[in-house]
């Protein structure tokens, strides 16, 4: 099974779509947490996602796309493993954000892009160093990875 294979999974009916577009983004989870940042939806993903723990990550992005529009933002720079698994997830989130008229965007570190690379989807995922607007915050968190330069495989 290919990463992209959940791209060809039935979409929901407008009803569906409208109905996840009027609630709340689920609660957080060992693995994933959902937040906004000005027009940004922000999904925090942590540890490792791997087969046992994408779906916590799957319920997360599903609400974040679900909307029409939406502008999403996938934060995995305190990702500590990221297996096929996860690779499928992001794939079909940003299948989903595409097909609603949105964007996913993966924010990350050298070590993230190395492994889209290896997995032949770099082009398909607009990367960033870090989330706009919050350069101030990250840093006194000391979030690894935050002095990776875009375009750097470190």
């Amino acid at each position: 099974m290919t990463p992209d294979a959940d791209d060809r999974a039935p979409h929901p009916t407008e009803e569906q779509a409208a109905e996840s577009s009027r609630s709340v983004p689920p609660p957080a989870n060992t693995h994933a947490r959902t937040r906004r940042h000005g027009p940004f939806t922000v999904v925090e993903v942590t540890g490792e996602i791997d087969l046992a723990t994408a779906a916590l990550v799957t319920e997360h992005l599903d609400a974040a796309t679900a909307r029409p529009e939406s502008d999403v933002l996938v934060d995995l720079r305190r990702v500590d493993f990221f297996d096929c698994s996860g690779l499928r997830v992001l794939c079909r989130a940003e299948t989903r954000a595409r097909y609603r008229g949105g964007r996913l965007r993966v924010v990350s570190d050298p070590r993230i892009r190395r492994l889209l690379r290896g997995a032949g989807l770099l082009d398909r995922f607009a990367l960033l160093p870090r989330i706009p607007g919050e350069e101030g915050i990250l840093r006194e968190e000391g979030v690894p990875g935050e002095e990776g330069v875009p375009g750097e495989d470190g």
